[in-house]
């Protein structure tokens, strides 16, 4: 198994937790990502990533149900495929070419654009819902790292709302949040 592969069951393994936990009555709560509720997290990453995977290595995931259906199947559809691909060692190697996202491996575009999301929006649907915050320490020290040298480019994008202010000892977790515009 790659290191992506085992990363990925271990971020999105959590992300699933999450999603599987939270009460029938809480996909309606309103996130930390402005305008966005519970149910529109789990959207968000079940319809941005098949596209660009398609986009990029014209890889096709199983379409699983609507996420105003079943958000918690329509989750573990996505995630399901996308660790299979992970798993199949000659389908990670793939060639992804997209001109927004470059060239790489495809297991490796799965690192870059996807498992960091994951982690992100694992924080986001927890707050949301009232399930446990915490991520995973050394995701949150890797994406930490990787992230900060791009801090002007994140913005330009939008994608990311202005960092917010945290004191200097704040432990990782609180500053890579705050770094991408949350309120921790």
């Amino acid at each position: 198994m790659s290191d992506t592969a085992a990363r990925y069951r271990a971020v999105a393994g959590r992300f699933s937790e999450h999603v599987r936990a939270v009460p029938a009555d809480a996909w309606g709560n309103a996130s930390p990502c402005v305008g966005w509720d519970a149910r529109d997290i789990v959207r968000h990453l079940v319809e941005w990533f098949p596209d660009l995977l398609r986009a990029g290595a014209g890889v096709e995931l199983p379409a699983g149900p609507s996420v105003d259906t079943d958000p918690v199947a329509a989750w573990l559809a996505l995630s399901d495929g996308v660790q299979a691909l992970l798993d199949d060692v000659e389908l990670a190697q793939t060639p992804f070419s997209h001109p927004h996202a470059g060239d790489h491996p495809l297991e490796q575009a799965v690192a870059i654009f996807f498992v960091g999301d994951v982690l992100v929006h694992t924080w986001d649907l927890a707050r949301a819902t009232g399930l446990d915050e915490t991520l995973d320490p050394a995701e949150v020290r890797a994406m930490l790292a990787g992230i900060e040298q791009y801090d002007d480019a994140l913005r330009v994008g939008g994608q990311y709302g202005p960092r917010v202010a945290v004191p200097a000892d704040s432990d990782e977790q609180t500053r890579l949040l705050a770094f991408l515009g949350r309120q921790p």
